[in-house]
């Protein structure tokens, strides 16, 4: 489906029979969809939105602002038909769940982070998930990492050498990603542009009295790129969310552990929907 907005087309694609909830996809819609197996699907109607200038959306990648963002989020659950939607954004894309959140808190019923660290600071980030997996991380998921980098051959790309990093996003060191992400349709400027001016100074706690609607932090224990324990001493400051560490997940803990999600994902909304109505 196309939706026109702001001078850009997006493009979205649907999977699922539940709840609706809007995917924001950085590589295009085809790796979301995989990394949402059932029984996501039959929990969710997941709303897969290729973000402007990223995947088959057009659109100037430099002229998303959190404001643009929320607004085209916000014609897609136009175009659906529905008064609300929740939303789930997975890695640093999970930013632009939370200011879609903050921004629109009428229309959006629960926020869903997968994976995403509490700013947008990528050296900051490097060297949490650096010294968590020094301190944290078995001689064996070591052993494979140093294996798995040796074996890159010279000139590989950084895009390509991710696929080496197993031990640092799953809970199976030795799982291949590749299949998962073989139909990524990586715009370089939407992603430069994401990962960088986009979030580069974004942090959570700043105006956090505005994060009203009811946030799901989901991490997994053996994520060693974006580690649960920097959201400590953070999450309890923050007005309405909560910290799920899933035992069995690095990365993608929807993925990984996709019944425990959405069990947990389940009793949480419902716990929020009466919270609400006290």
């Amino acid at each position: 489906m196309v939706v026109s907005v702001n001078g850009a087309e997006l493009f979205y694609s649907s999977r699922g029979t539940g709840f609706p909830c809007i995917v924001p996809c950085l590589l295009g819609v085809k790796p979301y969809e995989k990394l949402t197996p059932p029984p996501l699907t039959d929990f969710f109607q997941f709303v897969y939105v290729d973000l402007r200038g990223g995947g088959k959306s057009t659109g100037n990648p430099a002229d998303l602002t959190f404001d643009v963002m929320a607004s085209d989020f916000e014609a897609v659950r136009a175009h659906l038909g529905v008064a609300r939607v929740a939303v789930l954004g997975y890695s640093i894309v999970g930013v632009l769940a939370i200011e879609y959140g903050r921004r629109c808190p009428r229309t959006v019923s629960h926020v869903i982070t997968a994976g995403t660290p509490p700013t947008g600071d990528i050296p900051t980030l490097v060297k949490a998930g650096t010294a968590f997996f020094d301190a944290n991380a078995s001689e064996e998921r070591k052993t494979i990492l140093k294996e798995n980098y040796a074996k890159l051959p010279p000139g590989t790309s950084p895009e390509q050498a991710v696929f080496a990093q197993a031990p640092l996003r799953f809970f199976d060191p030795r799982f291949d990603a590749l299949p998962l992400f073989a139909e990524a349709d990586m715009k370089p400027a939407l992603f430069q542009h994401v990962l960088g001016p986009l979030t580069a100074t974004w942090d959570v706690t700043a105006n956090k009295e505005s994060l009203t609607v009811p946030i799901l932090i989901a991490h997994g224990r053996y994520d060693y790129v974006s580690p649960y324990t920097m959201w400590d001493g953070i999450v309890e400051t923050l007005p309405n969310a909560t910290r799920h560490v899933f035992e069995r997940s690095g990365h993608q803990t929807f993925f990984e552990e996709p019944e425990r999600f959405v069990e947990v994902v389940r009793a949480w909304m419902a716990r929020s929907e009466a919270s609400a109505q006290q």
